[in-house]
């Protein structure tokens, strides 16, 4: 029996623009489609590893600027890279901090070198740059790496022509400073909703010989339906053999469309997100927990759904723990949330592999509610 090359990328089958793979890293082969938890200080919020692992999570992404700035890279390195220091042993991903520095638009500075900017923590100024970028991120040790980018504004193309010209410019930095050979680096395609950077930003990103490719700046503003057809735009650029990860973004329908679309790896913090402000995601849309009319229902969340909440408590009981400010609400309701999207995810997968992607995405989108936005170029 062959074994998989590192990083190497298959496909099993394909239906339309859409394609079930397989890629192989240091800490296990990912099946995609796949949505991935994100863990943004070294841990899914409220989650254990081994309530990761039960709930079916195989990929989970951390954040380089968190990390960066609390606890440091350099302790992360010392205690063993990102994987011994939070027990997740699966493959990881983590993104290059350039969203978070670029998010904070009052107190930072860019130049063609890179950013400085104020810490969120204690005020102190830092700096990141392509390189130092590359280097936090081989201290941390994720199986999935990132290519330090500029995040724009979607709707300015004037702002997107000039971060994209800077981000391409800092991918072949980063390439140049990569020393590791266990790390997958992705290079990120940017330029807003705008068809015309977009398709270049595609050809130059995907001209460089990255191993896989990232679809960024989406998902900030922009309305759905352009947001999908710039998926579509980039997508069509992009080569088929390699993986393509849309970042954060990760609605149900936006898994659904994504996937319709060739999208192979997505992430998002909204599951998590959601469960502390006492929401659930379900097939069929969102629940407010907090609703009185839940006092006394002693149906689980979903009826259908096979997490452990779902089999184990009463939506009766979950409203209890919200109205008490019980911390447990919130593990109970992410363990649904990101079920939820994990098992969809595994879903259009194996539609996929069945041949019958596009009526599994027609049934998914109706119990939602919500209208399918054909593909420009299906």
């Amino acid at each position: 029996m062959r074994m998989p090359k590192m990083f190497e990328w298959s496909i099993q089958a394909e239906e339309g623009a859409s394609r079930a793979g397989e890629f192989n890293t240091p800490h296990g082969v990912l099946n995609t489609p796949v949505f991935a938890p994100v863990g943004t200080q070294a841990t899914v919020k409220s989650l254990t590893p081994a309530q990761l692992r039960e709930l079916g999570a195989t990929l989970v992404l951390s954040n380089t600027y968190h990390l960066f700035l609390r606890p440091g890279d350099e302790l992360v390195a010392q205690m063993g890279g990102l994987h011994a220091f939070m027990q997740w042993h699966g493959p990881m991903l983590t993104d290059s901090g350039g969203f978070q520095v670029f998010s904070l638009a009052d107190t930072r500075k860019i130049d063609p070198d890179g950013v400085t900017f104020k810490s969120h923590i204690d005020g102190s100024m830092k700096r990141l740059t392509p390189e130092s970028s590359i280097v936090i991120q081989e201290n941390l040790g994720a199986d999935i790496i990132m290519a330090f980018d500029e995040c724009a504004d979607p709707l300015n193309h004037d702002y997107s022509k000039e971060a994209m010209d800077r981000t391409h410019l800092w991918a072949k930095r980063c390439l140049d400073a990569k020393k590791r050979e266990d790390q997958a680096l992705f290079g990120i395609v940017q330029g807003g909703i705008f068809e015309d950077l977009r398709t270049e930003s595609a050809q130059v990103i995907s001209s460089l010989g990255f191993p896989g490719h990232a679809i960024g700046g989406l998902s900030v503003g922009e309305s759905k339906a352009d947001m999908y057809r710039t998926i579509e735009v980039v997508n069509a650029v992009l080569p088929k053999d390699k993986p393509r990860y849309l970042m954060g973004v990760g609605t149900p329908e936006d898994l659904i469309e994504g996937v319709l679309r060739g999208v192979d790896i997505f992430d998002c913090v909204l599951p998590t997100r959601l469960a502390r402000h006492n929401t659930a995601m379900t097939n069929f849309g969102r629940l407010n927990l907090m609703n009185a009319a839940f006092a006394r229902d002693e149906q689980p969340i979903d009826p259908a759904c096979g997490c452990y909440t779902c089999r184990t408590f009463t939506r009766a009981y979950l409203r209890h723990l919200i109205i008490a400010r019980e911390m447990l609400a919130a593990t109970l309701l992410s363990i649904h949330n990101l079920f939820t999207l994990v098992e969809l995810a595994r879903n259009l997968r194996s539609a996929i592999l069945a041949g019958r992607l596009n009526a599994f995405a027609d049934e998914a989108l109706a119990k939602l509610g919500i209208a399918r936005i054909p593909e420009v170029h299906p």
